[in-house]
C-alpha cells in the first residue's frame, strides 16, 4: 500500500522543508488487530508482537537509535500496554551489523522491522522495497545524526605517509567500501582534485576493518570510509586524515527506515520507538561524556571519538527531524548510486519524497510534550559554551574554542581559545597529569579536529587551527603568522606557568 503525501513548510524559523505523510488504513493481518480497540485483553492473551531492530553498533551515528535505546531499555519504557495492546507481549529483537546492506536483506525477508543505516544504504533499501517487495514498502521516518556539509566521511593515509593532499595519491591504491556514502565522497573528491578515479588511482573495495588492517601493514596508500573510522583510525595512532568529507559540501546522514506493513499495523509501536530515540538524544545532550563512555562499552569505539562526533560542537548534530538537508542527502545518494551502476532500474531522485513519513516522529513529540521547532533549535544550539577553565572568560565563539579531556576526569574541560588550552596543558603536564585528547576547530569551517593531527598558525596568543596544511600555509602568508604543528605550540608555551582556575564544562 502506497502512502498519501502532504507537504508542509513548518520549519519557519530554519526555513527547512518537511515532508509529512498521512497515515492510511491498516492493510496487514495477523498479530494484534490494527483496527481500533475492539479486541479486548482476553483476545490478546498469548499474542506476541515482534519488534526486530537492526542497528550498527560500531557506526556510532546510530548510537542514539541503537545501542543507547537497547542497553538503557528505553523502548520498553514507551511500548503501549493499553487499548488494543492490553495483554499483548513484546518480543524485542536487536541485531547489529557492520554495514547497512545486511539490514536491508533481512528487512526484505521480513526478519527486521526497523533498520538504522546511512544515506546510501537507506536509498538502496527504499528502492529495493519499491522494485522487489510485493507485500510492503520501506519508509524513512527519522534522522539519527547528520552533517549538512558531509563531515564524517573521510580519507586517511598511514601515519608515516608523505601524502598531505589527494594529489599525492596519484598512482596509488585507495580502498573504500563500494556502494557506501564514502564511495561517492571519494569519487567526487578525486574528481575535484583533478584525478581520474579510473586511471590516476586504483580503487578497491574494502570494509572498514579490512581497510584499517591494510593501512597498518602498508598494503594501500589511503582508505576512505564513513563514520567513525576517519577519526577512529587516527585516534588509534596508525592513520592520518588528509581529506574530510565536509570539503565536498555534500550532506550526509544516518537515519531510520521501517517496513510499511509493520508501521501500518502497529503505528503506536513505531511512535514508541521514536519516543525512545528522542529521550536518547536528550540524555546525550545532557551528559555527552557519560553517554559517550557507555557507548564505548557497548560498541568498542573509544569515548573520545564518540564525543567528537556527537558531543557539543561535534561533527554530527543530533536532530531527528527530516528537513531540506536530509532530503537533499537522500536525493544526492540516488544520483550518485545511479552513476556508480548500483541502481539497475532508473529512479528519479525526486521520488525519494514518496518514501518519507515524518508523522510518526511528530506524534512522538506531541505525546512527549515536545515542540517540533524547539527540538530543532536545541540541536542547533548544542555548542561549546560556559567559561574558560583558565581565565574564567565567557566562551563566545565555539569555532575558536578548544577542549581537553584529562585522564581520569568525567567531564571535558573547555577553553575560549587554543592558546589558553595549550597553556593549561603545560600546567597539567608539570603536575604529572595528561590529557586523553585535545580538540580544536578548523578556523575556516569550524570542523572539530584532533589537535595533534591539525596544523596551526600562531600570532602571539592568537592561534588558528586548520585541517589542511595548505589552508594553514595560506593563512600564515596572509597574516604573517608562524605555521607549526601541535608540538610546536607546546614548546612555544612551555615556559609559561598559568594557573588553572577550574574546569568549566
Amino acid at each position: 500500500m502506497r502512502h498519501l503525501l502532504s507537504w508542509s513548510r513548518k520549519k519557519v524559523a530554519s526555513g527547512l522543508l518537511i515532508v509529512s505523510v498521512v497515515f492510511v488504513g491498516a492493510c496487514s493481518s495477523g498479530g494484534v488487530d490494527a483496527g481500533g480497540d475492539s479486541a479486548g485483553p482476553e483476545s490478546n492473551s498469548g499474542k506476541v508482537i515482534r519488534v526486530a531492530i537492526g542497528t550498527q553498533d560500531q557506526v556510532i551515528n546510530t548510537a542514539v537509535g541503537g545501542a543507547t535505546v537497547r542497553e538503557l531499555h528505553l523502548l520498553e519504557k514507551y511500548l503501549p500496554t493499553d487499548g488494543k495492546y492490553k495483554g499483548v507481549k513484546y518480543d524485542v529483537q536487536w541485531s547489529s551489523y557492520t554495514s547497512g546492506p545486511p539490514i536491508t536483506n533481512k528487512m526484505l525477508a521480513n526478519q527486521i522491522d526497523i533498520g538504522l543505516m546511512g544515506d546510501f544504504p537507506a536509498v538502496i533499501n527504499l528502492i529495493k522495497f519499491q522494485q522487489e517487495a510485493k507485500d510492503a514498502d520501506s519508509i524513512f521516518i527519522g534522522t539519527l545524526a547528520y552533517s549538512p556539509s558531509g563531515a564524517g566521511n573521510a580519507i586517511v593515509v598511514p601515519k608515516d605517509s608523505k601524502a598531505t593532499s589527494l594529489a599525492d595519491l596519484k598512482g596509488g591504491t585507495v580502498s573504500v567500501p563500494f556502494g557506501s556514502a564514502a564511495h561517492g565522497m571519494v569519487l567526487k573528491a578525486l574528481a575535484d582534485a583533478g584525478l581520474d578515479p579510473e586511471t590516476d588511482v586504483k580503487l578497491i573495495s574494502q570494509a572498514p576493518e579490512v581497510g584499517g588492517s591494510s593501512l597498518r601493514t602498508g598494503q594501500i596508500d589511503a582508505h576512505a570510509d564513513f563514520v567513525p573510522f576517519g577519526e577512529l583510525f587516527p585516534f588509534r595512532g596508525f592513520a592520518r586524515k588528509i581529506f574530510d568529507g565536509a570539503q565536498t559540501g555534500v550532506p550526509t546522514l544516518h537515519g531510520i527506515v521501517v517496513r510499511s506493513d509493520f508501521a501500518e499495523q502497529y503505528p503506536e509501536v513505531v511512535v514508541a520507538y521514536l519516543k525512545a530515540v528522542l529521550e536518547a538524544n536528550q540524555m546525550f545532550q545532557a551528559d555527552p561524556e557519560g553517554i559517550s563512555a557507555q557507548i564505548e562499552d557497548w560498541s568498542g569505539v573509544e569515548k573520545e571519538v564518540v564525543y567528537m562526533f556527537l558531543g557539543p560542537s561535534g561533527l554530527q548534530p543530533l536532530d531527528p527531524t527530516i528537513g531540506e538537508v536530509q532530503v537533499s542527502a537522500l536525493k544526492n545518494s540516488i544520483a550518485t548510486l545511479t552513476s556508480l551502476g548500483k541502481i539497475e532500474k532508473p529512479v528519479d531522485p525526486e521520488e525519494v519524497v514518496n518514501w518519507i513519513d515524518e508523522s510518526y516522529l511528530r506524534t512522538a513529540m506531541e505525546e512527549l510534550g515536545l515542540d517540533y521547532n524547539e527540538v530543532i533549535a536545541t540541536a542547533e544550539a548544542y555548542q561549546i559554551k560556559g567559561k574558560d577553565a583558565l581565565t574564567g572568560e565567557d566562551i563566545k565563539d565555539p569555532k575558536l574554542a578548544a577542549q581537553l579531556w584529562v585522564q581520569g576526569d568525567e567531564k571535558v574541560t573547555n577553553f575560549a581559545s587554543i592558546a589558553n588550552m595549550v597553556k593549561a596543558l603545560s600546567t597539567l603536564q608539570n603536575d604529572g597529569k595528561a590529557a586523553d585528547v585535545m580538540f580544536v576547530h578548523d578556523y575556516n569551517k569550524g570542523w572539530k579536529l584532533f589537535a595533534e593531527n591539525a596544523y596551526f598558525v600562531s600570532n602571539g596568543d592568537q592561534v588558528a587551527a586548520f585541517l589542511l596544511q595548505s589552508d594553514a600555509q595560506t593563512y600564515a602568508s596572509k597574516t604573517g603568522g608562524q605555521m607549526t604543528a601541535f608540538r610546536g605550540l607546546q614548546d612555544l608555551y612551555a615556559d609559561r606557568q598559568p594557573v588553572l582556575v577550574g574546569a568549566q564544562h
